[in-house]
């Protein structure tokens, strides 16, 4: 599996549309610890200069782990594995101009030699190609909410049932449909593990109100099950959601009435597809006076604690084997 792995990163390393910075490159060579981190929550999740400063706060949190961060967006048509603070400040800056680019973006951005955010999606397609196992981000993307009409069904959920990557996660956001996200998780065959606690969180709250479908107790248990599944060759995803500490999560009454309320203002406003999600967690952080926003920014600091433990105990599996 390394070997597989190891192959692909060299393939990438040397060819045009790659730019993997030197300390990465020497990271994956070493099969030292990598953690990939999106760009989506740069560029659309957080208004600057709040974006770039939590996208450092959090490269740092995985440096004190042990770990080497890997931001992964589009510049200039050329796919940055780790960005330098220069790159990461002009991204910030550019804020929405930046396209939210999922698998079906990728190849568009880059034949224009355009500037493209990640999502959950296309994170993991480029961090596989990279060979980085583990991914972390905020929430991942689900079933909206009336999907039974719009049919809107985020690509993360697909992208799960076919790239074997880690997402660590503080479950699915507050704003979809969790329970039909889970029915859809198991129907793509995507192993959900919740880190410490059976009950699967959403986003900004630790409780969704619905079971996980498994749970671990530690990062090196979690390390192992993604060292299994390499083994396995199950090219699926894997889920592995972390609880927002209790303390730092958001009130569940308030969030809820934000939600409503954007949710309504979606509809009536007719907005849909990629622009719905950034638009209701606007609104949300909004609403609740940036309540949200806080617990935003503290579960993702929170997940990037965690993932790159699980890295660090993934890189000594991969060593020791």
């Amino acid at each position: 599996m390394f070997r597989q792995i190891t192959r692909r990163f060299h393939a990438l390393a040397s060819s045009k549309p790659f730019t993997i910075t030197p300390e990465i490159q020497n990271a994956l060579a070493k099969k030292g610890p990598v953690v990939a981190l999106e760009s989506t929550i740069i560029s659309h999740g957080m208004p600057y200069p709040q974006n770039v400063e939590t996208a450092r706060a959090v490269e740092d949190i995985v440096r004190a782990q042990g770990a080497i961060p890997a931001t992964i967006a589009i510049l200039k048509g050329q796919v940055h594995i780790g960005l330098e603070d220069e790159k990461l400040e002009q991204l910030g800056k550019m804020g929405a101009k930046a396209q939210k680019s999922s698998r079906r973006d990728l190849a568009l951005i880059l034949s224009k030699r355009g500037y493209g955010a990640t999502t959950v999606a296309s994170t993991m397609i480029l961090a596989r190609a990279a060979g980085i196992p583990v991914f972390v981000t905020g929430g991942i993307g689900g079933v909206h909410r009336g999907a039974d009409q719009s049919f809107d069904i985020s690509a993360d959920l697909t992208e799960l049932g076919r790239t074997p990557v880690a997402v660590v996660c503080a479950g699915v956001k507050s704003i979809l449909d969790i329970e039909k996200t889970l029915e859809v998780l198991e129907t793509q065959g995507v192993s959900v593990t919740t880190i410490g606690e059976r009950r699967f969180p959403a986003f900004y709250i630790p409780d969704s109100g619905f079971d996980s479908p498994s749970c671990v107790y530690d990062e090196s248990e979690a390390a192992e099950l993604i060292y299994h599944n390499h083994r396995l060759e199950l090219n699926s995803g894997m889920v592995f959601a972390v609880p927002i500490p209790k303390e730092q999560a958001a009130d569940t009454q308030s969030i809820q009435k934000a939600i409503d309320t954007a949710l309504a203002e979606v509809r009536s406003n007719g907005i849909s597809g990629k622009d719905e999600t950034p638009f209701l967690l606007r609104r949300v952080s909004e609403l609740t006076k940036g309540e949200s926003l806080a617990a935003n920014i503290a579960l993702i600091k929170n997940n990037a604690k965690v993932g790159a433990r699980i890295a660090v105990e993934l890189s000594k599996s991969y060593t020791n084997s």
